[in-house]
């Protein structure tokens, strides 16, 4: 009887382990498509006409991508490294506050480059901040308060 209990855990580790992997394909386009978009900004006609503070704004967002795409694509390389041939409830629980904590740097460098943006548009410094820190809050209330709600209803 055990042994039913075994196989059946290691297939629900082994589809929780899919569905966090595949998450993190899901996600992993969009932001690599965004760190194409900033690294091409760099190379553009315009961005040397940007302030120097608004230069070292768009690098520091860089920053915050590059750690988020380091974080997304931690658990695919820790399991091909370490646990190759198995699927334990260390890798799942890993792979999911690693795919959270992703979030909080993609959501920085996203909202520190739309204030360069807003910037570059607008003029204005105090519009801008308001508009990436309203942002913030937009990714803030989906990313973690509305799965945190949803979760304590169930």
């Amino acid at each position: 009887m055990n042994d039913i209990h075994a196989d059946t855990d290691e297939e629900t580790r082994e589809g929780e382990a899919t569905h966090v992997l595949d998450e993190a394909r899901m996600v992993l386009p969009g932001i690599q498509a965004l760190f194409g978009f900033q690294l091409v900004a760099v190379v553009s006609n315009r961005f040397p006409a940007l302030p120097a503070a608004d230069q070292h704004i768009h690098l520091l967002s860089l920053m915050f991508v590059v750690v988020a795409i380091a974080l997304i694509m931690t658990p695919a390389a820790y399991h091909r490294q370490a646990e190759r041939h198995r699927v334990s409830r260390r890798f799942i629980n890993m792979a999911s506050r690693l795919m959270t904590l992703a979030m909080v740097p993609l959501m920085v460098g996203i909202c520190t480059d739309l204030y360069v943006i807003a910037h570059a548009i607008l003029g204005n410094a105090w519009a801008s901040a308001a508009i990436a820190i309203g942002f913030s809050g937009l990714f803030v209330a989906l990313w973690f308060v509305f799965p945190q709600l949803r979760k304590r209803r169930r």
